[in-house]
């Protein structure tokens, strides 16, 4: 999730300054402040012009999904982590590796499965696979080279160029839901987007700076010394921008909801969330368990709802027909795929790289010299779902797919498309 986010929520807002002009030379007649927003997950959903003459008028909360779905993936998949912390705790494990009753949900069930969810949304799209396949069959094709060439230099040149690539994609996720909030809440305002801006980038940025100027810790990204470690100056520069920052964003919304009536919950939750998490796991504590509870959750589990909502709306849209079907049912089949697809790379993993979890995965391989091809070989998932994240939620790539809703249509009543899921 990155800046094909924004674009979105560019194309919201100037499609609602468009219509506001509109009715401001078509009528006279003073907009209703309190004109209520109805949304129905079954039929096409109307907007009063009036609710929308400006952000602030925005008097009921406004969720992506839906405020069940919001509020579980963003809300419950935190407290899930804090709450496999206090597991942690009672068993003692907190400040210690992870262990495989641990790291089978949250890394094998969740972290590489929503890996693969991606694959639901090029892959498994015909019309898209069709449409670039240049893109989707170059991206995984040079991925293994590059891998290659990297692992060709040294181990650990492999894993810190994927380690970096890893937390780009990581932070730049967290952003992307801001901005989708954003857009769907019709905020315009450039001081607003500057400070929840700074507040989601200082809520990730700030724990890895911290992570590198304290080098060594006792977990890390992908493999040991993946990370470089930086001054320790920076970290003393850095820490004051974070607390302003988040202080900022705090002020902002609340002074947004005393004097305009306008709140925007799912936002709030995204930043507090991604800020006490990414706090909690690589700051406050420094143990691998604590740092993999807190990080991979709150990344895979939206993650996974996205594609989801995505597939359910392509099983709309295709009548019920083609590869969608499997969705028909709910998340079950579409779960179980993901989490094959998952086991059966980790057993190449473990049995020929990490061999570790013979219990689970069986007995290890002999690869010898292979290794340096079924690495990158078995990094090509993850690389691919890095790369195409960046492509397949842009609109401008994408023209026939909407993520936020966008309003459309004339008179007094909007029609807001394509950001209602009937399966959330």
């Amino acid at each position: 999730m990155d800046e094909r986010m924004s674009e979105q929520a560019n194309e919201v807002e100037e499609a609602s300054a468009q219509k506001r002009a509109h009715d401001c030379k078509a009528s006279s007649t003073p907009p209703f402040p309190h004109s209520p927003i109805s949304i129905s997950p079954t039929s096409t959903p109307h907007i009063p012009h009036s609710a929308l003459r400006t952000p602030h008028s925005l008097t009921h909360p406004v969720w992506l999904f839906s405020a069940r779905t919001d509020l579980t993936v963003f809300l419950g998949s935190a407290l899930l982590s804090f709450v496999a912390l206090w597991i942690g705790a009672r068993a003692g494990v907190l400040y210690s590796d992870t262990p495989d009753w641990a790291w089978i949900p949250a890394v094998l069930l969740i972290d590489v499965a929503h890996v693969y969810s991606t694959g639901f949304r090029v892959y498994f799209d015909k019309e898209d696979l069709r449409r670039r396949p240049w893109l989707y069959s170059m991206v995984p094709l040079l991925g293994f080279i590059i891998g290659v060439a990297l692992y060709s230099e040294g181990e650990l040149v492999f894993w810190r160029a994927l380690a970096y690539v890893a937390v780009f994609h990581f932070v730049r996720q967290q952003y992307g839901w801001v901005a989708l909030y954003r857009a769907r809440a019709g905020e315009r305002d450039r001081a607003g987007w500057w400070i929840d801006t700074i507040a989601i980038y200082a809520a990730t940025v700030y724990p890895l700076i911290y992570w590198h100027t304290h080098l060594p810790r006792q977990f890390w990204w992908f493999l040991k010394r993946d990370f470089t470690a930086i001054p320790e100056i920076v970290d003393t520069v850095a820490a004051p921008i974070y607390w302003l920052a988040l202080a900022a964003y705090g002020v902002n919304s609340i002074y947004r909801a005393v004097r305009w009536k306008a709140v925007n919950p799912g936002k709030d939750i995204v930043v507090a969330t991604t800020a006490l998490c990414w706090y909690t796991g690589i700051v406050a504590f420094n143990s691998d368990y604590a740092f993999t509870v807190t990080n991979v959750i709150i990344h895979g589990v939206p993650y996974l709802a996205l594609i989801y909502w995505y597939s359910r709306q392509q099983l709309v849209k295709s009548g019920g027909r083609g590869p969608y079907r499997l969705f028909a049912h709910g998340p079950a089949l579409f779960l179980f795929l993901l989490w094959a697809l998952a086991y059966t790379e980790e057993m190449f993993w473990d049995r020929g790289v990490w061999q570790d979890r013979d219990w689970l995965f069986g007995d290890s391989w002999e690869v010898g010299s292979l290794k340096f091809i079924l690495v990158p070989l078995l990094a090509v998932p993850q690389v691919t779902h890095y790369v195409l994240d960046g492509f397949v939620w842009r609109r401008r790539s994408n023209p026939d797919f909407t993520l936020v809703a966008a309003l459309e249509g004339t008179g007094d009543r909007l029609q807001v498309t394509g950001g209602i899921s009937p399966g959330l």
